[in-house]
């Protein structure tokens, strides 16, 4: 089967990629990573304009979905240009409100962009991404979804622009009961999927920053993209992450048609994703020697975004475990 996107969509990430492309998303990248959250605001406004915080509402609270094929390819943007914020949490808190009376309240201010709102629940780990960026903190305890009164001390990950903190206990209840459950696995999936969307983004990055190094670094008098060695490291991770472009956009489809088959798709998609943009990383960081350390370069940014990713909703083993037991 072959996955590709109509003109509609190609023209929706095209538009996407244009917008950021005239931002300074490196910049609003570091003042995010030292809590400075105006920047990343803006943009996350302007994203809203565009349409991409409505892909994952409903049409019944004021958005366009869900619709998991645009969610992929606005997170492949997302992830091309290191936008920082709690999308992949945003998006799965709009799944997980469907089960919830609240949902009237609080779906279509995710719909306009005016909330932005991260989540904790067993599949994600303990922590919410950027809590204290958010709108709102939403915790799933059990069988029991729950707004956060707050969230603990703020702790950086690998990537600092990714910053992690615990909901405090109590707060408000929102729902209760096998729905929540229900709802919690397949806000997962989508929190996954739009992780693995973004891997795959980060590592289109560094591969087209990598391939644009090696053209103009010169050794012996040649540029070292000439070296057979080197052209060999940049197939191989183009090659994994086209393999890993199919596999994401049937985890699309899969979402789409809610069948019970959509965890595993997605679980592919996202080990495939992770792994190549892992790959990217680490030869991006080999062929651009020291450089690829440096903070002040913008080229760690992507490195340290691709790695974090990779474990963000689901480890690989975890992920590998999933696709093997479907």
């Amino acid at each position: 089967m072959r996955f590709l996107l109509d003109q509609a969509q190609s023209e929706f990430g095209r538009t996407l990629d244009r917008m950021l492309g005239a931002a300074d998303t490196p910049g609003a990248v570091r003042a995010w990573a030292r809590g400075e959250h105006a920047p990343g605001r803006a943009l996350w406004g302007r994203l809203a304009e565009a349409g991409v915080t409505a892909l994952a509402v409903p049409e019944a609270y004021e958005g366009v979905g869900p619709l998991p094929v645009e969610l992929a390819v606005a997170c492949v943007e997302l992830g091309r240009h290191a936008v920082p914020g709690p999308w992949a949490e945003t998006a799965a808190a709009a799944v997980l409100l469907t089960a919830s009376p609240a949902a009237g309240d609080w779906l279509p201010r995710i719909a306009s962009g005016q909330a932005m709102v991260t989540v904790a629940m067993a599949d994600g780990g303990p922590y919410a991404l950027d809590a204290d960026a958010a709108d709102a903190v939403l915790a799933v305890r059990g069988e029991e979804l729950w707004l956060a009164p707050g969230h603990g001390p703020v702790r950086t990950s690998l990537d600092p622009a990714r910053r992690l903190a615990p909901p405090l206990p109590g707060g408000e209840p929102l729902a209760r009961g096998a729905a929540v459950a229900a709802a919690a696995a397949r806000a997962a999936d989508w929190a996954a999927f739009a992780t693995a969307a973004q891997s795959l983004g980060a590592g289109l990055a560094l591969l087209d920053r990598t391939v644009a190094y090696v053209k103009q670094r010169t050794q012996f008098g040649r540029a070292i993209g000439s070296f057979q060695a080197v052209q060999h490291q940049l197939a191989d991770v183009l090659i994994g992450l086209e393999f890993a472009r199919p596999l994401l956009h049937g985890a699309a489809v899969a979402l789409a048609a809610g069948g019970p088959g959509a965890g595993a798709e997605v679980a592919a998609a996202k080990v495939a994703a992770g792994d190549a943009a892992y790959a990217a990383a680490r030869t991006a960081l080999q062929l651009h020697g020291a450089i690829g350390y440096t903070d002040e370069y913008d080229l760690s940014l992507w490195i340290r975004k691709a790695r974090a990713l990779r474990g963000a909703w689901g480890s690989p083993s975890v992920c590998r475990a999933r696709v093997l037991a479907s």
